[in-house]
């Protein structure tokens, strides 16, 4: 069974930081990508960075540039989202996604669509 599950999130004071974690199983950790998504309240899911299994390329939309750091380890079957300098826009539903397509990790803004996996969603709040 493909499972991700999402930890890290919580309460933090602007200019904090945080790193979330995707854990993965029952996936060939080196076969797919892993992309980062967030979601505030009645918005739209949007995604933040994607990281490849194939070259370990990296991206982040523009929101994140900067601020966010995509890591994974592969022995460990997890992805991390290093966030600094959190900013209260920061606040969301995080969620992590395996992307298991030919090419994985072309756009860190890429719809929601046509990932394999989802994870359940780990919250952050930005606030004083």
């Amino acid at each position: 069974q493909v499972q991700l599950v999402e930890s890290g999130g919580g309460l933090v004071q602007p200019g904090g930081s945080l790193r979330l974690s995707c854990a993965t199983s029952g996936f060939i950790f080196d076969f797919i990508g892993i992309s980062w998504f967030r979601q505030a309240p009645g918005k739209e899911r949007e995604g933040i960075s994607c990281i490849s299994n194939t070259d370990g390329r990296t991206l982040y939309a523009d929101s994140a540039k900067g601020r966010f750091t995509i890591s994974r380890d592969n022995a460990k079957n997890t992805v991390y989202l290093q966030m600094t300098n959190l900013k209260p826009e920061d606040t969301a539903v995080y969620y992590c996604a395996a992307d298991e397509r030919e090419v994985p990790c072309t756009d860190a803004n890429d719809p929601p669509v046509g990932f394999s996996s989802w994870g359940q969603g780990t919250q952050v709040t930005v606030s004083s």
